[in-house]
């Protein structure tokens, strides 16, 4: 029993990313198969509760606490790391993929701590390991993004942690619960979570760092970091009004931003951000029924939404291409990876018969069964848009429309069987949709296959499609840039610097004269020591900077 407790998911695939850069061939392909498959082997071996705990300065950690939601959730992590392993394995370089183990070691670490100080740390190596996995794309580009990815997720941690602190200097307690929105600390830890979730203002860091990682790194991204905080929203502020609103907006920022955009992974990275707003608006109802569906709509959203960037990554791997103005006409030599990116597009779309379509119809019913109408409506118009950015623009613009001239075949096989295993799921879950209904935390009494349901969804869809060709010259991508909120940080804040850095220079000249004759006069008086002169200097220095900064922001 023992040693049954200390085989621990999260540590069994952070070991293995840690021990990967020691084999090659075909002993590394067997650790990347085979770790992800008995991490979830073992999780469906625990019962339900705390299975590893000690103490640790009076308080106790817990490490392994098993229930119906962290179960569902680590078992679509486990696919998720075997599937995108299966893709990547004779392609990826060790250092991604010893990257892409620890940032889901960390992940599963994260859904199964049962306390706050654990969560925290395996918080904080998911967002290195990812760090990581974004610099091994080995690209400038890369190298940029993930700088500017790991200093808003340090931020987040940063949020975080100041939450964690008050919350237990006020209560007492580190378990991780639901928490009550009257204090600072609640309010400080909702906010780390939502910054992980790409919840605004922040939201531009997803859609910044994501594509730029390499043609298989972005198929593990898109599945840890938003959707483990999903994870802790679901667990930690169920029925918590705001996300309703914050979850909206995230839907339609989303969709507007993937509509104008033409690099087809951002397309996708922006469809992250609108998907994770479907689960954000669920949590924020947050009864049975919409739990049950964020729960269900995270685990299908990992599936198709890999799906998707497994059928882009192929394209990328084949021509080295991004832009949906260099692509199209690719259906007629990539047959395979073009059919499973439409399957991807039908599920992310809610198509019936697919995995979204099962999963997000339980978040559109539970605000009918609350009667909040305009969220009902706001969803209705969401699901259409949904499918003009991501289940018609992906794969018309990449697979269809104009003949690109780019003659690429189907990636190598391995990479084919990943793509066909995660289109299978999204059939399967579609067509029996009861086996992943039996692994959601609540019971309920749901059935997606209604007549009402179906004919409402498949108009919604038609007449998507229908607006889609209407306004196709519209749609058509040309080179352009689209600004969004990082524009704050990424130029604005560093001419603001610059100016800043320009003042405390000119103030340095000026308070150096000052300081060097109040020091003089000080020695002379025999009152000063070298270092206490120093001290002062640098005192006075540092008073009129902040001065000069309090005047400039306020």
């Amino acid at each position: 029993m023992m040693m049954n407790s200390l085989m621990h998911p999260g540590f069994l695939l952070i070991l293995a990313g840690l021990l990967l850069p020691l084999f090659k061939g075909a002993a590394r392909t067997a650790i990347i198969l085979i770790m992800p498959l008995v991490a979830l082997g073992f999780i469906w071996t625990l019962s339900f509760g705390n299975h590893l705990s000690f103490e640790y300065l009076g308080h106790e950690l817990g490490l392994l606490k098993v229930d119906a939601v962290s179960r569902l959730f680590i078992t679509v992590f486990a696919l998720t790391v075997f599937t995108g392993s299966l893709y990547c394995c004779k392609q990826a370089n060790s250092t991604e993929l010893a990257a892409a183990f620890c940032y889901a070691g960390g992940a599963m670490s994260v859904v199964l701590a049962a306390d706050l100080i654990t969560l925290f740390i395996f918080w904080e190596i998911m967002a290195i390991a990812s760090t990581l996995l974004i610099w091994s794309s080995r690209t400038t580009s890369s190298q940029k993004a993930g700088m500017r990815y790991v200093i808003i997720h340090l931020l987040g941690g940063v949020i975080l942690m100041a939450g964690i602190a008050a919350h237990v200097y006020e209560t007492g307690s580190i378990t991780f619960e639901q928490f009550q929105m009257d204090s600072y600390a609640s309010i400080f830890i909702l906010c780390g979570f939502l910054l992980n979730a790409g919840a605004p203002p922040l939201t531009a860091w997803l859609a910044d760092a994501y594509p730029e990682s390499s043609f298989s790194g972005m198929v593990f991204l898109s599945a840890f970091t938003t959707k483990t905080a999903v994870y802790v929203l679901l667990r930690g502020f169920p029925g918590t009004e705001i996300l309703i609103f914050i979850g909206i907006y995230m839907i339609f920022y989303g969709i507007i931003y993937a509509l104008l955009e033409n690099d087809m992974r951002r397309i996708l990275a922006y469809s992250i951000i609108n998907q994770v707003g479907f689960m954000i608006t669920g949590i924020g109802i947050g009864t049975d029924m919409a739990l049950n569906g964020a729960a269900a709509h995270a685990f299908t959203h990992i599936v198709y939404k890999a799906l998707l960037l497994m059928s882009a990554g192929s394209v990328l791997f084949m021509t080295g291409k991004r832009k949906c103005t260099d692509l199209g006409g690719l259906i007629h030599t990539m047959p395979v990876t073009a059919i499973c990116g439409i399957i991807g597009a039908l599920a992310i779309s809610s198509f019936p018969l697919t995995s979204g379509f099962v999963s997000k119809s339980m978040i559109t019913q539970s605000s009918v069964d609350e009667h909040i109408l305009w969220v009902w409506l706001c969803l209705q118009a969401a699901s259409a848009g949904v499918f003009l950015h991501a289940g018609i623009k992906f794969p018309w613009f990449v697979f269809f429309q104009k003949d690109s001239g780019l003659r690429p075949d189907d990636p190598p096989w391995n990479m084919q069987a990943g793509m066909i295993l995660f289109a299978f799921v999204c059939i399967f879950l579609g067509v029996f949709p009861n086996v992943l209904y039996t692994m959601l935390p609540y019971t309920i009494n749901y059935v997606p296959y209604t007549a009402a349901h179906t004919v409402t969804q498949l108009q919604l869809l038609l007449f998507s499609g229908l607006a889609f060709f209407i306004m196709l010259p519209l749609m058509k991508r040309t080179l352009t840039i689209s600004l969004d909120f990082d524009w704050f940080y990424r130029v604005a804040g560093i001419r603001l610097f610059d100016v800043l850095m320009k003042m405390i220079v000119a103030l340095s000249g000026l308070s150096h004269v000052f300081c060097e004759k109040i020091c003089s006069l000080a020695s002379r008086a025999g009152q000063l020591s070298l270092n206490s002169s120093v001290a002062l200097y640098m005192t006075l220095v540092l008073l009129i900077f902040t001065s000069c900064l309090i005047y400039l922001l306020f």
